[in-house]
């Protein structure tokens, strides 16, 4: 296990850990690790509503009939947990959340003036994974899936995949995120796909005509059973590529479900169905940041912005007021006092938090605090005030840099 493997990291910092009563593959969140979740969240529905997406919630369970009709029951069994006899119904933990987001479509009759409608969810879901192949965050059978659905017209699906593709790379510039390439993903010789080469050809077109100008690979055998996708691949500490983010296209799930609008015509018309995902699972996103950052993370993603030292007890009074100040104005602010060691202690075992506001009786007396940056920097001594307002810039512009001149 190399050094930011995210699985050893994220048990150092207390961010998740597992235990056998609950299972293999089923991680369980601590406080620190549920602060970096939260804020991960927070921002891609705030990311998509400014781009224009609608927010849902869906129930994690289905009926098997509705797997059965979005193909996924037959495609995709393998992967499902089994049913559960629920009264004379069997009903199914559900693998995906679009046969759920197709229902909410067609629950009344829409028009062309409503589209594209992007409905969006960060929903849970369960993936049947083998023993062998389950790791930390990466891969898991509980999974928290930033997924949205564009039902659009045949004519807005090329610009709609492209906008999605344009909300990844600007997500990815905000988490410090490099992808390693843009794959499409095309189906292969297996049975795993369904049979329908023309839906298949016009999807694939779409795609490219999307990706113009973005250099990408094609793979054949990795699409999703339903339609071609374009992934974003990410590549981890170890050297180990996967799948971060997801553009799909998808003429299969709309005529399945007996989607339709109906357009200037008068006349019913069927919608394309865009699936993608700006971060793709929560849990994935998170070991890839706690990697790439080494559990440095950015200050809008630390669970700890601010940690204030009082270097004795004579000046912890003043240290408290200085974290219910930054708490009041929704900074993340810890006290370590001396109780928890010598004031070097505290300090190393801060190393990881942004801003260090260590508050001996000079600086106590002036309402002032003497600064430590996580790299190393020591801007000196400054108003307790213009410290807060810092730290609160840097985590509105979602900023790199901790101390840019003012």
């Amino acid at each position: 296990m190399n050094d930011h493997d995210h699985r050893r990291l994220g048990r150092e910092l207390g961010l998740f850990d597992t235990d056998p009563l609950m299972g293999a593959g089923l991680p369980y969140w601590l406080p620190d690790g549920a602060v970096v979740r939260h804020v991960l969240e927070e921002y891609v529905r705030e990311t998509e509503r400014a781009a224009g997406y609608r927010h849902v919630y869906s129930p994690v369970l289905g009926k098997r009939e509705l797997y059965e009709i979005s193909g996924h029951w037959s495609h995709y069994g393998d992967d499902m947990f089994p049913p559960m006899r629920l009264g004379g119904e069997e009903v199914v933990l559900r693998p995906s959340l679009c046969p759920h987001h197709a229902l909410i479509y067609r629950s009344r009759s829409r028009s062309y003036r409503e589209l594209p409608l992007r409905l969006a969810e960060l929903g849970g879901m369960y993936r049947s994974e083998l023993s062998g192949v389950l790791g930390g965050l990466t891969r898991v059978r509980a999974i928290q899936l930033n997924d949205a659905h564009i039902f659009c017209t045949p004519e807005q699906a090329v610009a709609e995949t492209r906008a999605a593709l344009g909300l990844v790379r600007r997500a990815h510039d905000d988490l410090g995120i490099r992808a390693t390439r843009y794959r499409l993903s095309l189906p292969g010789g297996s049975g795993k796909y369904v049979v329908d080469p023309a839906l298949w050809r016009r999807a694939t077109a779409l795609l490219e005509e999307a990706l113009d100008g973005v250099p990408y690979e094609s793979a054949e055998g990795e699409a999703a059973f339903y339609g071609p996708k374009i992934d974003v691949q990410i590549t981890d500490a170890a050297g180990r590529e996967s799948t971060l983010s997801t553009v799909q296209i998808d003429f299969h799930q709309p005529e399945r479900f007996g989607l339709h609008y109906i357009g200037p015509d008068g006349a019913k018309h069927r919608p394309v169905m865009v699936h993608r995902s700006v971060i793709g699972s929560v849990e994935r996103a998170v070991a890839h940041l706690v990697e790439a950052h080494a559990g440095a993370f950015p200050v809008w993603l630390a669970p700890v912005q601010l940690m204030v030292l009082p270097v004795g007890e004579a000046q912890e009074e003043r240290a408290g007021d200085l974290v219910r100040q930054a708490l009041a104005l929704g900074i993340r602010a810890e006290l370590s006092g001396p109780g928890h060691g010598t004031l070097g202690a505290r300090v190393r075992a801060a190393r990881l938090v942004p801003y260090q506001a260590v508050i001996g009786e000079r600086e106590a007396g002036a309402g002032r605090a003497a600064v430590r940056l996580r790299d190393g920097r020591r801007p000196g001594t400054v108003p307790v005030d213009a410290l807060l307002d810092r730290v609160r810039a840097r985590d509105r512009d979602r900023g790199a840099e901790l101390w840019a001149a003012a």
